[in-house]
């Protein structure tokens, strides 16, 4: 238990810890997505992409507090500047993806009668949530908080 609440070093507890985070930065990057799509009439992409700059703070901001404990980037601009751009690698993947189901498969309906068209971006969501989740997280604990290297 101690591995989860006292900073470390190791990877494992990290991951664990950034599930919880990730699953906090989805709440909020999912709930702007439906809440902008479904009550405001938003494009699935642009509503997406702003949950995304929601969900990129709040895991930024949680991320450095508890899960990443030895930034090798030392200005916290220039951190920031390398979390969002690992996040922006994320968030394309995720467009892609959404954009595949909400355009692509939606006008062919392949999931028939079991899903209305309109609603395939979210699976589309699913999808791209974990396959950006293990892209964030590793991208970020090698490239940026990796502290057996020197970066400015």
């Amino acid at each position: 238990m101690n591995s989860l609440t006292r900073k470390t070093d190791n990877t494992i507890a990290q991951f664990i810890r950034y599930v919880f985070v990730g699953g906090g930065a989805t709440v909020v990057q999912w709930g702007l997505l439906v809440v902008l799509k479904e009550f405001c009439g938003m494009n699935a992409n642009i509503a997406n992409a702003i949950g995304f700059i929601g969900g990129l703070i709040f895991n930024y901001v949680i991320s450095t507090l508890w899960v990443f404990d030895n930034s090798a980037v030392k200005n916290k601009a220039a951190e920031f500047t390398a979390f969002a751009l690992i996040g922006v690698v994320g968030l394309g993947i995720n467009q892609g993806i959404i954009w595949l189901f909400d355009k692509t498969l939606a006008e062919r309906e392949v999931f028939g009668d079991l899903l209305p068209a309109s609603k395939y971006y979210l699976v589309g969501q699913v999808l791209a949530t974990g396959i950006a989740f293990f892209w964030n997280f590793f991208a970020r604990k090698y490239l940026i908080y990796n502290k057996t290297e020197e970066k400015q």
